[in-house]
């Protein structure tokens, strides 16, 4: 830190396709760092790879990042994607003449050259090692010509990389990672590498290095699989005499099989998990617990009790498998934090979206948020639990058929409907329910699951389901009259 006059951290995705939730780990651990440390933090778009790069992946992971809460200080706007900050622009694409600049300095200082090589030479350079069984670098024959020879090919039309040098560098690069120690790169690991391409667009480690560094970077959180990275950096950060950042290197997030997290075994984007009625609450929850632990062993937390608790130092340097049962289970935890004011909210969008037809009275919204809360785990499953209670969409099932073919059914159902009709009040209370249910006992004689399967048939269409005493309350009496109607019809005619 000594070298940096604040902690300033970065989220630097590529605007390729959606927002991962590894991607989204690595945001909020960033995220969570600056906060913790009254530090900045930096959202950076990396979209150098123009073919791949649009915009409306980038506006896409922009929507999940505002959606998870994590917002940033400098960077792309979140609604008009223009820059925001001191230190502009923010996106790669708009930095090229920036990479040429201090490609530029490393050519004027020797410490880079212009190669001609082409794509065949290159290539068969590789198979005459492997004929011998070597596993040398390519050697370009033009390291070691002077820039003004290279500058000259390049005016008469010719075009080159620009190649970093390596061979001096021999010796071991020592990186004291957060998270992992101290980890070791032989120099020779590398031969000289790309900087530059031919059309002049930086490859990922320079532009990294250069944004890095002119945007004051001082940590570097960023996931397992960029460690390999990290040699040709430092030696980029070394040739250019510039402060290196502390680097931390996440766990990788992966699958049941241990493999890294795809696609190739479901849902792992922010967007689908948002639709399948997740609450950002609970995905940055379930995230963090990717590799970080809460210091009392807590499981369920919010946003501000990370900020204040979060330290890379309970950074777990293993991977960390991502299970699905168990994010279902904590976002069940914060869906039944939620007021009843809330809940409805939340999933009220999840049942327009279904097309129900529900009451509009808010006593009846918050009193059916609180019957069903311990029944939801995740936004839709609002949606197979309030379906019963739309009156146009009840219909008897197929499955009811053996229990319509009682010969106690009508009886318990006429009993049923007699209650009902005599019953002053718009709707049942819980108590009226157990009271009617124990009348019918007595009235049809039947007892059982003679007698709650009717019943259940007659209010939902189907002998399964929610316990009545939590459903008859919510459906009117004139509504359950006619769906009792609709039944007897059906054994009748």
């Amino acid at each position: 830190m000594s070298n940096f006059s604040e902690v300033r951290v970065r989220f630097a995705p590529s605007p390729t396709g959606y927002l991962h939730v590894g991607g989204a780990r690595s945001a909020l651990f960033n995220y969570l760092f600056a906060k913790k440390n009254n530090g900045k933090f930096i959202l950076r778009i990396e979209d150098t790879d123009q073919e791949r790069s649009s915009i409306e992946s980038l506006q896409m992971m922009v929507s999940d990042l505002n959606w998870l809460g994590l917002k940033w200080d400098e960077g792309v706007d979140p609604v008009t994607l223009k820059d925001m900050g001191p230190l502009s622009p923010y996106k790669q694409s708009e930095r090229l003449d920036i990479y040429k600049k201090v490609a530029d300095e490393l050519l004027l200082s020797g410490k880079a050259y212009y190669c001609f090589m082409t794509d065949s030479e290159i290539d068969a350079q590789r198979a005459s090692n492997q004929e011998v069984g070597s596993h040398a670098h390519i050697q370009s024959p033009y390291a070691e010509w002077p820039l003004e020879k290279a500058l000259a090919e390049m005016k008469s039309g010719k075009t080159a990389v620009v190649r970093f040098k390596t061979k001096a560098l021999k010796k071991d690069y020592i990186l004291n990672d957060l998270i992992r120690g101290e980890v070791k790169f032989p120099s020779d690991m590398v031969g000289d590498f790309v900087l530059l391409r031919s059309d002049g667009m930086p490859v990922y480690n320079f532009c990294c290095v250069v944004d890095d560094h002119l945007m004051k970077i001082s940590h570097v959180l960023r996931a397992e699989e960029h460690l390999p990275n990290t040699l040709r950096q430092l030696m980029i950060y070394e040739s250019m005499a510039w402060a290196i950042p502390e680097f931390g290197h996440i766990s990788l997030v992966l699958d049941d099989d241990r493999q890294k997290l795809s696609k190739r075994k479901g849902a792992v984007a922010c967007d689908v998990f948002k639709t399948e009625g997740y609450l950002p609450s609970a995905m940055n929850n379930y995230l963090a617990l990717l590799g970080w632990s809460h210091p009392e062993g807590k499981e369920i937390f919010d946003l501000k009790e990370m900020e204040q608790l979060f330290s890379v130092d309970r950074l777990n340097a293993s991977g960390a498998v991502f299970d699905r049962v168990k994010l279902k289970w904590v976002n069940s935890q914060h869906l039944r934090a939620m007021s009843n004011e809330d809940l409805w909210k939340f999933i009220s969008g999840f049942l327009n979206q279904a097309g129900l037809v529900l009451p509009t009275d808010l006593k009846w919204q918050l009193h059916s948020a609180e019957v069903f809360r311990s029944k939801m785990e995740i936004g839709t499953d609002a949606v197979t639990l309030y379906t019963p209670l739309d009156e146009t969409k009840f219909e008897v099932s197929d499955e009811s058929a053996e229990v319509l073919g009682w010969p106690t059914t009508v009886a318990v159902l006429e009993a049923w409907k007699k209650l009902l009709s005599e019953h002053k009040n718009p709707f049942l209370t819980e108590a009226d329910f157990v009271n009617f249910e124990n009348e019918v006992k007595i009235l049809s004689q039947t007892k059982g699951k003679n007698l709650f399967m009717p019943m259940r048939v007659a209010v939902i269409g189907k002998p399964h389901g929610t316990e009545l005493k939590l459903l008859t309350p919510l459906i009117a009496v004139k509504s359950l009259i006619s769906r009792a109607e609709k039944v007897l019809s059906k054994i009748k005619g």
